[in-house]
């Protein structure tokens, strides 16, 4: 059966470029979510004055990835303590969050988090809402697998690979074929 998930953890670039890359994801697509604006533009979430945040749609099939596995590599590349921001990225449209659609989901999410808040000194302060309330819109094709079309761009070199390797070395060593596809 599949399952579906978004996720905010700063530039949808990154976090799309990442989930790309797990067994199991069967889609993946950048996005708005979070805020009041019906049609929200790249262009209007960047002012952060829409309320939404940038997100990524994750779809996967949870026979052979879980929820668990999803949020421990969403937690293990983004710092679920800042507010407003994620790398050289800031402002409210980079801000961490889950939005789930099950509410079965909803005790894990908090199990994780939970798990996760033993590595910080700070609280963790990602957001965490039902998506029924807040509708999820993707992106512009210009935005969508944004790191496979522009892998010599220097944010993409910088900040994006950076985060893909650090994610192939803790979860590419494992026994699982976690990580599929070429890095």
């Amino acid at each position: 059966m599949n399952k579906k998930i978004i996720l905010g953890g700063g530039c949808f670039w990154i976090t799309e470029a990442i989930f790309r890359r797990v067994t199991g994801i069967i889609n993946v697509f950048s996005g708005y979510a979070g805020g009041d604006a019906i049609t929200p533009s790249y262009e209007a979430v960047s002012t952060g004055r829409t309320g939404h945040t940038e997100c990524v749609y994750i779809e996967y099939s949870n026979t052979q990835t879980d929820l668990k596995t999803i949020l421990d590599i969403f937690f293990d590349t983004i710092d679920p303590t800042l507010i407003d921001r994620q790398g050289p990225d800031i402002g409210t449209q980079y801000r961490s969050a889950i939005y789930y659609y099950d509410d079965e989901d909803l005790s894990f999410i908090r199990k994780s988090i939970m798990e996760h808040q033993r590595k910080y000194k700070d609280p963790i302060v990602t957001e965490v809402a039902k998506l029924a309330v807040k509708g999820f819109y993707i992106a512009d094709n210009f935005h969508q697998d944004y790191y496979s079309k522009n892998k010599n761009a220097v944010y993409c070199n910088a900040i994006i690979k950076p985060l893909i390797n650090k994610i192939e070395k803790t979860y590419g060593q494992r026994k699982s074929t976690l990580l599929g596809g070429s890095l």
